[in-house]
């Protein structure tokens, strides 16, 4: 018989019973009766001898990557006069069009020269705000820092704006097609200066999301070393800052601006236009507060990052000696998770709105919120797993981890389900996974599955971690202990609800200084109105003129016939 040393044998926490040579009389060195499947088996078509040097992979994918929307000239002085301030409408048109060429450039710009654009556009839009604001003011007879300002309109102010949510726009999609800006609708032209104050916050809760999205990037690509603790952390606080500043742009669209573009009528191509609908604002808020709320939850959770660390080529860290996890608050954070899903849910149902008021969004955009839906509940009944677990219940800890994985739509595997489509099953979703690995490795767009990736990585490694240690307590423990793993579904039934941690910063609309009010009472420059309206007779980012020649074409062949051109 063998005798295995004292100091050498492992120890089960969770059936507080130490595995010596007196608790188990008969010891075998064999393996358990059921192994357990490997979880993301290696492809049999894996590249590893023709890698070199990769990232570390990534923990998190979250935030939406929406496109910019980009905007036509807009000749402030042809609409609009003002009698006190006669500078106020040629310095918004100077600021718009600023934003104007920041956004055309930003349009067709790489993937890797956006992030440094976006700050430009960030600062062009607090530029272009207050005056845009002091405009609306004057129009409504309202003073800003107690000085009245007049401003009369000549003729209806025509906004031209192209929508980032519209169906034809958007261009996330599902699958393969799940890209955005992969096509480009026309732009819709608007009339008035609420529309125009409409589609510039929009713009500006776009840009805070893209901000937000490059503080993830840079915390999760930061390097082949990544991003240390210290830094994780405040990456992920600023991105959930500039989250919960979006949340206020799409709080303020929805309760204050919208509305009273609806109570106006349709005017041209509004009722196609999404970012005009006080619905569809409402539920980008819904979606914005549910992605804050797990970046909080992300800001201190451990297991992303050991799966990161597991996955990694480059860490040498596990010759050394295990990861460590940490305790963690998991029925806080269970409920945390369930509050973000609830407003995930809400925002799908709201972003799913016909052609009526405010046009089709993007299906794409949908299919996101119902990803950051399944994605919040799924981290829930992991960390309902986690704190049963820790309390010395695995088989109810497996079984919400079940109950996780039928959260995000995969299947649940029955217990002693065997078979050619459960290993076919498995190898195909980690080809899957490699693929998509590479395709982010190469620069490619991400996050556009709500994260839901990476919490089945998370989910799948603790479920084959806890059923191994369960399988060999049944086979090789013959103690009266209830090992038994309980059905999913009861556990799902009886969820708690859910908890908020964040409260809605309103928006607060920016006001002109005193100084910049007291230089607008100067008449304009004739020199300056001169070369903005130049600038405003030039042709937008699409184009050549409709009637025009292509160069190289035959002759009578126009831009407007050639897609490609």
């Amino acid at each position: 018989m063998y005798r295995v040393p004292t100091d050498r044998v492992p120890c089960f926490p969770h059936l507080h019973v130490p595995l010596t040579p007196t608790t188990i009389p008969q010891l075998r060195l064999t393996q358990p009766h059921h192994p357990q499947p490997i979880i993301n088996p290696p492809s049999p078509f894996s590249t590893q001898n023709q890698n070199t040097k990769k990232k570390k992979k990534k923990e998190e994918k979250m935030s939406l990557p929406l496109p910019l929307p980009t905007a036509s000239p807009l000749p402030y002085p042809t609409y609009l006069q003002s009698p006190t301030h006669p500078s106020l409408p040629l310095s918004a048109q100077t600021h718009h069009s600023i934003l104007r060429a920041l956004l055309k450039t930003h349009s067709h710009a790489p993937s890797a020269q956006k992030p440094p654009l976006q700050a430009s556009i960030l600062a062009a839009l607090t530029a272009y705000l207050p005056h845009l604001f002091a405009l609306t003011a004057g129009l409504s007879g309202r003073s800003v820092r107690g000085e009245e300002i007049a401003v009369a309109l000549t003729r209806e102010l025509d906004v031209e704006w192209r929508s980032a949510l519209r169906g034809e726009g958007a261009g996330v999609g599902r699958g393969k097609n799940r890209r955005m800006g992969r096509k480009k609708g026309k732009k819709m032209r608007v009339k008035g200066v609420d529309h125009e104050v409409c589609f510039a916050l929009s713009a500006l809760a776009l840009v805070l999301r893209a901000q937000a999205r490059e503080r993830l990037r840079g915390v999760y690509y930061g390097g082949a070393g990544g991003a240390g603790e210290e830094d994780r952390i405040v990456g992920v606080t600023a991105a959930m800052r500039l989250l919960l500043q979006a949340e206020g742009a799409h709080a303020f669209l929805a309760a204050e601006v919208c509305p009273g573009l609806s109570a106006a009528g349709p005017s041209s191509d509004a009722a196609a236009v999404p970012e005009t609908s006080a619905q569809v604002q409402g539920g980008l808020r819904a979606l914005a507060m549910a992605e804050a709320t797990l970046l909080a939850v992300a800001k201190d959770d451990p297991y992303p990052g050991v799966v990161a660390q597991g996955r990694s080529k480059e860490d040498r860290e596990w010759m050394i000696k295990g990861p460590e996890i940490p305790k963690v608050r998991a029925h806080l954070f269970a409920r945390l998770c369930i509050a973000a899903g609830e407003h995930a849910g809400r925002a799908e149902a709201m972003l799913k709105v016909g052609d009526g008021e405010g046009g089709r969004v993007d299906e794409g955009v949908v299919a996101y919120a119902e990803d950051v839906r399944r994605t919040a509940r799924a981290k829930a009944c992991r960390f309902f797993a986690v704190d049963d677990e820790l309390g010395g219940e695995t088989g109810r800890g497996i079984a919400w981890l079940r109950a996780g994985k039928k959260e995000l739509g995969w299947r649940v595997w029955e217990d002693g389900e065997k078979g050619w489509s459960k290993g076919w099953g498995k190898l195909k979703k980690g080809l899957d996974e490699k693929r998509e690995d590479r395709k982010l490795e190469k620069g490619g767009e991400w996050g556009a599955d709500g994260g839901k990736m990476e919490e089945g990585r998370v989910i799948e490694m603790l479920e084959g971690k806890w059923e191994k240690m369960n399988d060999t307590a049944s086979h090789f423990l013959h103690l009266s202990i209830d090992l038994l793993i309980p059905p999913f579904e009861p556990l799902l039934a009886g969820m708690p609800s859910g908890r908020e941690i964040h409260s809605s910063k309103p928006y607060v609309p920016p006001e002109l200084d005193a100084e910049a009010l007291e230089k607008m009472r100067a008449p304009p420059d004739p020199d300056e109105a001169r070369a903005l309206m130049d600038d405003g007779d030039e042709s937008s980012d699409e184009d050549v003129a409709a009637g025009s020649d292509l160069p190289g074409s035959f002759p009578g062949r126009s831009a407007a016939e050639s897609e490609y051109y």
